[in-house]
């Protein structure tokens, strides 16, 4: 059983890239932008379907409140793409998110339970919110695929945040 350290609200998310399905890269961390980063299991995962749809349906409310979406998991590219065709996801898609980089976002990581399911491990759900400054505001990680934050709820509340200028939370001792 492998230990991963989780990353902690407050602490400037970690700069990385990955593939981004049809072309470029999703960059991730840094500074001067919110962003909002989901990460999802994999096409194995139809949990992650539909909430990945759900996120569609709030495509154009995250781009009007000026927050950059994107999903991300450990797939290879021929595995997101057959989602994003499947689904017409319009949000950025990263694909091929490594262990090293999953241990890195503190991520749960899961062995497949047969070849049915998937070919090689990867991560649990899990939400990083960056704000402007590269600092997480929010995160939300789980190590299954039942528990994940409602987007909606998300959204109104990175809007709070910004109109009210709340703290980042969850930093005390």
């Amino acid at each position: 059983m492998s230990t991963t350290s989780k990353l902690a609200a407050g602490a400037a998310f970690p700069e990385m890239s990955i593939e981004r399905l049809g072309g470029g890269r999703i960059d991730m961390g840094g500074k001067g932008r919110w962003q909002a980063i989901v990460v999802y299991r994999g096409r194995h995962c139809p949990l992650c379907k539909k909430y990945l749809g759900v996120l569609d349906g709030l495509k154009e409310e995250f781009d009007d409140a000026g927050i950059e979406l994107a999903a991300i998991s450990g797939d290879p590219e021929e595995k997101a793409r057959a989602d994003v065709a499947e689904h017409g996801w319009r949000f950025p898609v990263g694909y091929g998110l490594s262990i090293g980089q999953m241990r890195r976002l503190g991520l749960y990581i899961s062995d497949p339970r047969s070849p049915q399911e998937t070919d090689r491990p990867f991560p649990e759900p899990g939400l990083f919110v960056v704000n402007e400054d590269g600092l997480l505001q929010i995160v939300d990680i789980s190590n299954a695929p039942f528990s994940r934050p409602d987007m909606q709820g998300v959204l109104g509340g990175i809007r709070f945040i910004r109109e009210k200028g709340y703290p980042i939370r969850g930093t005390a001792g």
